[in-house]
């Protein structure tokens, strides 16, 4: 009897928790959208990770466009070092500015975290212009920086001769992919596993095709330049990547993953409070039946 009435009070103490929450998250959903944007723009730390945005996007690109230069032979470095570079800044950036903005440094996953409701959209938006001026500001100081300005033609992204734009495109999304997968898994990961090292992971995983993989870094060049053929691809390709791995990630394989939390997505309602109210729910029913066999094995002593 003591242990049932124990069991009881515990159940009693989740749901009193699990109300508390729900109607706190009510009254925050009823707070008008235009104060809560208001103080987000007077909030430090909603300037910061503008700031941080365009530094990162310009150390990002920089590294990327770095690489491409030939060497004093004029010989071509090759997929190995852009891909090399890229993958090494993204694990600096992400111990540097991951706190402040969660380094995103890519619109294509700036977008996935927005379609996948972990963004709002006045941040995604700011952060997608943040990262598109740094892109242009690291290839405007990179240009001005070559002795030889032909050499310049190595930062575009083009489609190769032996593909056609359809192919290119397909390539972008499936490598995109890879890249924003690893991101939401290492994010998930790093809710609960705070030493986890997750920005070696995404560093490696952005970079094995030498894709471009990133808007940002192909917007650059193609406005420096003025080379917009097929930039299409390097656009709607990383973002379609990037948008499908972060919805099949948190939808299907993480494990918050349920069907009360998409149609909570698709019908822009509150995920956390979806998410809260499920993991409550599942720990009162795992109370409640501890409760049930503990009264079925005490009157089955008595008997």
């Amino acid at each position: 009897m003591t242990m049932i009435t124990s069991l009881q009070k515990e159940d009693d103490e989740r749901r009193e928790i699990l109300d508390s929450v729900l109607k706190r998250t009510h009254e925050q959903r009823l707070t008008p959208k235009h104060q809560h944007r208001t103080s987000e723009l007077r909030s430090r730390q909603f300037w910061q990770g503008i700031l941080a945005e365009i530094l990162g996007s310009l150390v990002f690109v920089s590294a990327v466009l770095g690489a491409l230069v030939p060497g004093p032979d004029g010989v071509s470095p090759g997929p190995i070092y852009p891909a090399l570079a890229a993958g090494m800044a993204t694990v600096v950036l992400g111990y540097c500015f991951g706190e402040i903005s969660g380094a995103q440094v890519n619109p294509a996953v700036t977008v996935a975290l927005l379609a996948t409701r972990k963004l709002d959209v006045l941040r995604a938006g700011v952060y997608l212009l943040a990262q598109c001026l740094g892109g242009i500001l690291a290839t405007g100081l990179m240009y001005l920086s070559l002795p030889l300005k032909s050499t310049a033609q190595n930062y575009i992204n083009k489609v190769p001769v032996e593909m056609n734009a359809g192919q290119a495109l397909v390539m972008e999304m499936l490598a995109t992919f890879l890249l924003g997968f690893t991101v939401f898994s290492v994010e998930d990961q790093r809710r609960r596993e705070t030493n986890e090292p997750g920005n070696l992971a995404i560093g490696f995983a952005g970079r094995f095709s030498g894709a471009s993989l990133n808007p940002a870094r192909s917007l650059g060049p193609a406005i420096i330049l003025g080379y917009w053929e097929h930039h299409w691809v390097y656009w709607i390709g990383p973002i379609l990547g990037a948008v499908l791995a972060g919805m099949s990630h948190e939808f299907i394989f993480a494990p918050s993953a349920s069907r009360q939390k998409l149609v909570a997505c698709l019908t822009c309602k509150d995920i956390e409070m979806v998410e809260t109210a499920s993991v409550s729910r599942s720990s009162l029913s795992t109370v409640t039946q501890s409760a049930m066999r503990s009264k079925q094995h005490n009157k089955l002593e008595h008997s």
